[in-house]
């Protein structure tokens, strides 16, 4: 854990807390050239030429909180690229912004670093990682800083020292006083209730033509508003069932009567013809 600011290189208070929020073992370090578009910048660029990969650094992102004195707290976040055996620190990127880091355009496993050296020397580099879940992890812990910071809710920052911002530290409201609505002892709970005995009414029963007549309660049948008179005109009333059978008879349409069929008929009467070839010879 450093115990001074890497880009001031002056020591942290001893109240200062710190904390790992982020450590990869092994990324590499690229030279990138500055950026020339507003598409962002293209990993494809850094490792196509292998003399670009400089450096091999362990990467790691500490946060520190230094305690003011009206109560808030100061909290520095830093992306620290240190050696690998000895630890030194390679460079450091003071993360005020989100454009200090920006993923590439091209590959999610590579970023562009905007590192601070001793002096206010400015440079960018380009780092990448080995493994897809690495760089997954790596924005993930950019993220929560930033919602920390409040850098995506509000656009304008305030920067103070040395890429820090100042976090104050909210009081919770004071509570309101609970009021105890129990029943103390010796108290009771009286309940009035209008119209006492059964055969009181409600003043609603009088209006609506409610009588009484001993313990039992009869409705009186209630008229139908004026305007329902003439809403629905009376249908006329349906044939009676005392019709007789020869009424109905007589709507019917009448059936000629059956001619009775002569013993004797002849040939003729038969439709049969009787000329000369009416018989066999």
């Amino acid at each position: 854990m450093t115990s001074t600011d890497p880009i001031t290189n002056q020591p942290y208070p001893p109240d200062a807390i710190q904390r790992v929020l982020y450590i990869a073992a092994n990324v590499h370090v690229y030279r990138i050239p500055p950026i020339t578009s507003l598409k962002g910048f293209a990993a494809a660029s850094w490792t196509a030429n292998p003399a670009d990969n400089i450096f091999n650094a362990r990467l790691r992102i500490i946060e520190t909180a230094l305690p003011q004195k009206d109560g808030s707290e100061k909290v520095i976040t830093n992306v620290l690229l240190e050696d690998i055996k000895t630890g030194d620190l390679f460079a450091a990127c003071p993360y005020i912004h989100p454009s200090s880091v920006e993923q590439a355009n091209d590959s999610s496993r590579f970023f562009a670093v905007r590192v601070v050296g001793g002096g206010g020397m400015k440079a960018t580099l380009g780092i990448g990682f080995e493994d897809r879940s690495e760089a997954f992890d790596f924005s993930i812990s950019l993220q929560d800083v930033r919602r920390v910071l409040d850098m995506d809710a509000t656009p304008a920052m305030k920067k103070t020292g040395a890429g820090g911002n100042s976090r104050t530290v909210a009081k919770a409201p004071p509570q309101e006083e609970k009021k105890d609505f129990s029943l103390k002892e010796g108290e009771m709970i009286t309940v009035n209730i209008g119209g006492k005995g059964r055969r009181g009414l409600p003043p609603s029963a009088s209006k609506m033509g409610m009588s009484i007549e001993g313990d039992k309660q009869a409705l009186f049948s209630i008229k139908p508003p004026p305007s329902s008179e003439s809403a629905m005109p009376f249908l006329p009333p349906p044939p009676g069932a005392s019709t007789s059978k020869a009424e109905r008879r007589r709507s019917r349409s009448p059936v000629p009567p059956v001619q009775p069929i002569q013993d004797k008929a002849s040939a003729s009467d038969l439709g049969f013809d009787d000329g000369e070839f009416g018989e066999f010879q």
